[in-house]
């Protein structure tokens, strides 16, 4: 029984997010209520309130649900010690693209982040709490680059950081002009060659 109560509980946070992702999709963040997710989740204000403190609280929660997957991608693909660290780096962001390509959930959701939220009064403690999560996650793309300096696959006059933060903003251009102007961009087929392009651009094969 108690795992059954514990399953419901899940189904219900996951039934919460699903709701306050579209929400916050159709009016924007500001604008969005409790109620109106609890209505569209097919649960109480109270329930809402007994999974999220408010709706700071419920925004975090969605942003995460997008995070720490991505977190674990890179952290299961490091275990690999690739004989060819840039290969294996541009393969997964093509791999990542790709698969947003086709994920119409984790488009809205990203949507809500990049378009749809002032980040501003109480929602700037968000914003820092983004910066330290993508910083974290920009982390983990030196450590690509690392492995690729000391096999000799990198100018030593390119610092691995300063990599990373060029790949990044690389690709969160790419998907926010998918996201923007989603006919302008075919992101399944031309995810790989955008990204193929990156790497050869820094000319360090």
């Amino acid at each position: 029984m108690a795992r059954r109560t514990k399953q419901e509980a899940l189904e219900t946070r996951e039934a919460i997010l699903d709701a306050a992702a579209q929400v916050f999709f159709d009016k924007g963040v500001a604008k969005a209520g409790l109620e109106e997710i609890a209505e569209l989740a097919g649960v109480t204000r109270g329930a809402v309130y007994w999974h999220f403190k408010n709706k700071v609280d419920l925004f975090e929660a969605l942003h995460d649900t997008l995070h720490e997957p991505f977190m674990e991608v890179i952290l299961h693909d490091l275990e690999n010690d690739h004989p060819q660290p840039l290969k294996q780096l541009e393969d997964l962001c093509a791999n990542v693209l790709v698969e947003l390509s086709g994920n119409a959930k984790k488009q809205r959701t990203l949507s809500i982040f990049f378009f749809k939220c002032d980040y501003s009064g109480e929602m700037a403690q968000v914003l820092k709490k983004q910066e330290a999560q993508q910083i974290k996650s920009r982390m983990l793309f030196d450590r690509y680059f690392e492995r690729a300096k000391a096999k000799g696959h990198v100018n030593p006059m390119f610092a691995p950081q300063c990599l990373s933060i060029g790949l990044w903003c690389y690709l969160t251009g790419i998907v926010q002009e998918f996201l923007r102007y989603p006919g302008q961009i075919d992101l399944h087929r031309q995810a790989p060659h955008l990204v193929q392009q990156f790497f050869c651009g820094l000319n360090i094969r």
